[in-house]
């Protein structure tokens, strides 16, 4: 008898746990299906019907016009082309150029449409969508450039020249290679303190994309210019795109092909000729083409 109640016990033991087991494979099922169908970036924005765009104040490209509206080419890609996808609600968060992939990763906006040039280094941060325009770089110097500057050699055969370059941004990078010391660079965190320190004269110029060069000189009232002829390698040329988080492919991929249905039409060169833009910055380059050793 008491060898017959064991032979229960031990069949009663193996069925709870059993059951146990069934238990703990349904909950990690759950878990795992959980994770396999947790919401996405896109999805999110699909269903709020609004996408948060980070941006920096540099004119043309991004910023606050008088009246605090958040305008500029970028954030005006990013309202057409999110609004053929359905999404008609943009909220704009404003931070420092340097912060924007800090933000973007920090999860405190979902895009960051600030003219933001294609990188090797940037591309192993972020993700880029196909580039919506080509760019030069000039630099910004006072009215006459007595100084004669018309390339980073010019800057770096004299030690005491200084350039102000925008904290974060690829003409550091130009700079340095161009031959220009660190000593001669002085580093602001955007273009509102670049204009400001060629007007101080703490730098004798500041380095950018031409737009936004000439756009600064024209609101200096005659005491700068932008260099018209400005020698600097042809590799240079920027590639301003919007960037998503990594792991938001699908994100980056409904854009993308809202890109390429609009970019080059005459309602997107509408949408950005007030801002400088016309139709010799177009570019057929494509992420691929940055992806390629």
């Amino acid at each position: 008898m008491p060898a017959i109640i064991y032979l229960q016990s031990g069949a009663a033991m193996h069925h709870a746990i059993g059951r146990l087991a069934a238990v703990i494979l349904c909950l990690a099922g759950l878990s795992t299906s959980s994770q396999l169908h947790a919401e996405t970036t896109w999805e999110r924005i699909q269903r709020t019907g609004e996408v948060r765009i980070g941006y920096a104040n540099e004119v043309p490209f991004a910023y606050s016009d008088l009246q605090g509206k958040v305008t500029g080419e970028s954030p005006e890609i990013a309202k057409a082309v999110f609004a053929r996808l359905g999404i008609k609600t943009i909220k704009p968060v404003l931070t420092e150029w340097g912060a924007l992939i800090p933000g973007l990763q920090a999860n405190r906006f979902d895009v960051i449409a600030a003219g933001m040039y294609i990188t090797p280094e940037r591309m192993q941060q972020v993700l880029f969508a196909d580039p919506h325009y080509q760019l030069d770089d000039t630099l910004l110097v006072r009215k006459g450039n007595s100084r004669k500057l018309h390339s980073f050699a010019d800057i770096a055969r004299d030690p005491s020249l200084k350039l102000a370059v925008m904290a974060g941004t690829v003409e550091y990078d130009y700079a340095i290679k161009g031959g220009v010391r660190e000593s001669q660079i002085l580093q602001v965190p955007n273009t509102i303190a670049q204009f400001q320190a060629v007007k101080t004269k703490r730098a004798h110029a500041a380095v950018g994309t031409r737009l936004t060069m000439k756009d600064m000189a024209s609101k200096s009232k005659g005491r700068m210019e932008a260099v018209e002829v400005f020698h600097d390698d042809p590799a240079h040329i920027g590639y301003g795109a919007l960037a998503f988080r990594k792991g938001d492919e699908d994100l980056r991929e409904a854009v993308n092909g809202a890109l390429k249905e609009w970019i080059g039409s005459d309602d997107h060169l509408r949408t950005v000729a007030p801002f400088g833009f016309d139709r010799g910055n177009l570019t057929d380059k494509t992420l691929a083409d940055f992806e390629r050793p």
